[in-house]
């Protein structure tokens, strides 16, 4: 039996060249989208699903194309979801004003490199986190009902195919409808966002509100859900409710006005409290990770002896991993790159005195660091997904580290010009620790995918390597585009430059702990008082998982929606409402958990579409060397934008679940 498996293995088309083609392209689109999207909104999305449902529409015309080869596809393509996470660090550089630019090589092996390392950290950690675990993976369990329902090719389930068919529309349709809404948006007849500043109590206390009127982030409130929409709501509450309104009254400043003080209050204040909340939520991930990372490299070294043994064909197809020996060697091998590129770092920053100590000990944080973020995302991608993973309160930690160890190692031997040469290496040494963190999160996630359409591990790790290479090679030109383009907030100058800088706001907080860690100015109060936000939403997610069947808050996404600003997360919020109503009119459906499948599709699509324009407008932006491009209409505008595009937003979401439920329905009858 073992051995027609071994020849069903061989003969069934999965790593072939036409996949990694398709896959490979549609990784360039989605990084190109990712990147920009992630830098405006503080998030990243998903690549997997509609990447699977794209190559099998491609792939469909051949008669031999299976659900392993479309696996594998999407596996390339979700590369695109998370590489492009790099940008939560290395914009850092530029804000910090080491870098007026993203050199290609140096930001090509730091992505590289640490993606390699993110495959190779996944592989132990399968057998912890997906084979022996009941975590719900659930983009994972989505992603495989996707490709088991799109590559059903007989007449006698004719209904999979026709959903197939459904399912495509959705993306395509969502996709455009974004773009449009877009485009629309760069003209200035719609508003981007309907925000309001605004001054309360004797004290003149500052805050606000900023619902972005953004089909993307509508769209991830959708696919996040109702439990982590309703975290992110209580967090903008502590951060816009509470937190910044005190702290803004405690200044006395009654001529600033009310928007500058409140940004400026979020910025320097809050943002830090969130730090915190997301640090100790992070370290409590860690905590209950430890049996099962030690049962899963068990798990792994008796596969190997299995193999060493000339047992290899006892072991399911759905076990065969790259060897052990094998993830071992090439582990080591990476280190050798990683040590020049910190090498290299440290001798043209001015630190070449201190090289050996640094390649040293970045060497070392870099292996043992990267292994324990490995195993934090991968838990929490099993828990409510890859989108939503803490990548960046593990970033938080990791920046902290690095640089409380250069503080502790290096500052005390250097004049005090080297403080920014050593706040830019302690961002270099995290942006390789984050790329592995966020490319073992996304692997587990692709690796319950192959689970349950029966593909071979191995087959899937050799994949997203090349996934990882070819996200590599368009993320730094990308980053050049919208640096040039519109630039970030933070950077030394920037609003003589531009006029809309992109927030980023996960590099902008990284940076700012990385300069307040070297310069010892720190404010630790505020971190410690995220702290203890943190243990109280942690407490508070235990009572109600002990006391009721549904209801959670999880902690990090609570740190989010106090550290994010309100334009990223109240529309988030909006969108974890819709989709939690349109589930349950789909459960009003004859065939509920399908209609539920096409709502998904449905805002993969509108997150493609917005991302994918976004990019598009980037280098028009460039190109043309005007900051509104494709501005219709002048600075007096403003109000009849807001509300023509509010009610315009309103109306389009509206009809578009309307649309998907009305086909749904139709498709049943």
């Amino acid at each position: 039996m073992n051995a027609n498996h071994d020849i069903d293995e061989r003969r069934r088309p999965e790593l072939t060249i036409r996949g990694l083609i398709v896959g490979v392209i549609i990784t360039l689109v989605f990084t190109a989208a990712n990147v920009y999207f992630g830098l405006k909104a503080g998030l990243t999305f998903s690549t997997s699903i509609p990447a699977a449902v794209i190559s099998m529409a491609i792939l469909r015309s051949f008669k031999n194309a299976t659900v392993q080869e479309n696996n594998i596809v999407q596996t390339v393509a979700s590369a695109a979801g998370t590489l492009s996470s790099i940008i939560f660090v290395l914009p850092g550089l530029i804000m910090i004003g080491w870098w007026t630019g993203f050199p290609f090589w140096i930001s090509f092996l730091i992505c590289a490199l640490g993606g390699i390392l993110g495959v190779m950290y996944s592989i132990p950690l399968r057998r912890a986190l997906v084979t022996n675990s009941d975590l719900p993976y659930p983009e994972g369990v989505a992603c495989a009902e996707v490709l088991k329902i799109g590559s059903t090719g007989d007449q006698e389930h004719a209904a999979d195919i026709e959903h197939s068919r459904a399912g495509l529309l959705a993306v395509v349709w969502g996709s455009i409808v974004a773009a449009l809404f877009a485009v629309v948006v760069a003209t200035q007849v719609f508003a981007s966002d309907v925000a309001q500043t605004f001054r309360i109590g004797r004290r003149g206390a500052a805050t606000g509100y900023d619902f972005s009127l953004s089909f993307a982030l509508l769209a991830i409130g959708h696919l996040c859900g109702l439990s982590v929409g309703i975290a992110m709501l209580i967090g903008a509450f502590i951060g816009w409710g509470w937190l910044v309104p005190h702290y803004s009254a405690l200044t006395g400043d009654l001529t600033t006005a009310a928007g500058a003080l409140a940004q400026s209050t979020w910025s320097h204040k809050v943002r830090f409290i969130g730090a915190g909340a997301i640090g100790v939520s992070a370290i409590w991930t860690l905590l209950k990770l430890v049996k099962p990372v030690v049962s899963g490299l068990a798990g792994a070294m008796a596969a190997s002896r299995a193999r060493k043994a000339g047992k290899a064909d006892t072991l399911p197809i759905t076990e065969r991993d790259i060897p052990i020996g094998i993830v071992g060697l090439v582990t080591l091998v990476c280190m050798v790159p990683i040590g020049w590129v910190l090498g290299y770092f440290a001798n043209t920053s001015g630190l070449g005195a201190h090289m050996w100590t640094l390649v040293i000990g970045g060497v070392f944080y870099v292996f043992l660091m990267s292994f324990f973020v490995s195993a934090v995302c991968g838990y929490m991608a099993g828990l409510i997904g890859s989108s939503n993973s803490p990548l960046s309160g593990i970033g938080i930690l990791v920046v902290i580290g690095a640089a409380l160890l250069l503080v502790l190692g290096v500052k005390p031997y250097v004049g005090p010009e080297a403080s920014k040469a050593l706040m830019a290496f302690a961002l270099f040494t995290t942006a390789v620790v984050f790329n592995v963190a966020a490319i073992a999160n996304n692997n587990l996630q692709d690796l319950k995918t192959g689970q349950l359409v029966d593909a071979t591990p191995w087959k899937q790790q050799v994949a997203l390597i090349i996934g990882v290479l070819a996200g590599a090679a368009v993320i730094p030109p990308v980053l050049n585009l919208v640096n040039q383009a519109y630039g970030f907030l933070g950077t030394p100058g920037v609003e003589l430059l531009h006029k809309t800088p992109l927030p980023a706001p996960q590099a902008g907080l990284i940076s700012s702990l990385a300069q307040g860690v070297i310069a010892a100015d720190i404010d630790w109060s505020l971190i410690r008082m995220g702290a203890l936000i943190g243990v109280g939403i942690i407490l508070l997610d235990a009572i109600l998982a002990r006391t009721t069947k549904h209801m959670r808050v999880p902690p990090l996404a609570v740190g989010l929606g106090i550290y994010l600003p309100t334009a990223s997360t109240l529309m988030i919020v909006v969108g974890a409402i819709v989709g939690w109503f349109f589930d349950r009119a789909a459960d009003r459906t004859p065939k509920p958990e399908s209609t539920k499948q096409l709502g998904v599709l449905l805002a993969s699509g509108l997150i493609v579409g917005e991302s994918t324009i976004g990019v598009v407008l980037s280098a028009i932006v460039v190109f043309s060397g005007v900051a509104a491009p494709l501005a219709l209409v002048g600075a007096g505008f403003e109000t009849a934008a807001i509300i023509i595009g509010g009610v315009a937003f309103v109306a389009t979401a509206f009809m578009l679940y309307r649309w998907i439920l009305g086909m749904a329905s139709k498709r049943s009858a």
